[in-house]
């Protein structure tokens, strides 16, 4: 198992065939999935080809989603972590920042905690010049977080007939940032 990134609270790893019902707990809640287009999965086997797409872009992408493990239980918590996306925005891949919890944690800080290590895992290990982020606008949990990681509202955009906003944060911001907070 390969860990990428260890916060206080959480290990951030690599997914794992064994997080099956973990994914399947999280991504076959209707709630989770409320804002990013209401498709809760229903099947252990959908769980399974989440993962092998998430192993997939390790491979292609060097990057992908990572789980979200609690340090003092080993409880999968969810995933976080950069992705390369190409199909929010078609013709304009970007560096995506995202996020997605059980529900039982929702509220308790983990997004921005795993977020931010997300972020400067992106920006020091990876030199990304440019981690941007979407959310549905009436997802204000999510939206909260991308700004509260330091993230800049852009514009809004549709996407499969929502409107969302866009998120967008340069190195050299990120950098000016980090060194005034420190």
């Amino acid at each position: 198992m390969k860990i990428f990134v260890e916060t206080e609270r959480f290990l951030l790893r690599e997914l794992l065939p064994s997080d099956v019902e973990g994914i399947f707990a999280l991504d076959s809640d209707p709630e989770v999935h409320k804002y990013i287009g209401n498709h809760p999965i229903s099947t252990m086997e959908q769980a399974e080809e989440i993962i092998d797409y998430v192993r997939r872009q390790y491979v292609q992408n060097g990057m992908g989603r990572w789980a979200i493990e609690d340090k003092s239980t080993g409880e999968f918590i969810g995933w976080t972590g950069l992705k390369l996306e190409d199909q929010v925005r078609p013709g304009q891949p970007y560096y995506d920042l995202g996020y997605r919890l059980r529900q039982p944690f929702w509220g308790k800080g983990i997004a921005t905690e795993t977020g931010i290590a997300s972020l400067e895992y992106g920006f020091n290990t990876l030199e990304l010049p440019e981690i941007c982020g979407a959310a549905h606008i009436h997802n204000l949990g999510s939206n909260k977080v991308l700004s509260k990681v330091g993230l800049q509202l852009q514009s809004v955009f549709n996407y499969e007939g929502a409107t969302h906003n866009w998120y967008v944060l340069d190195i050299e911001t990120w950098r000016k940032q980090t060194t005034t907070s420190s």
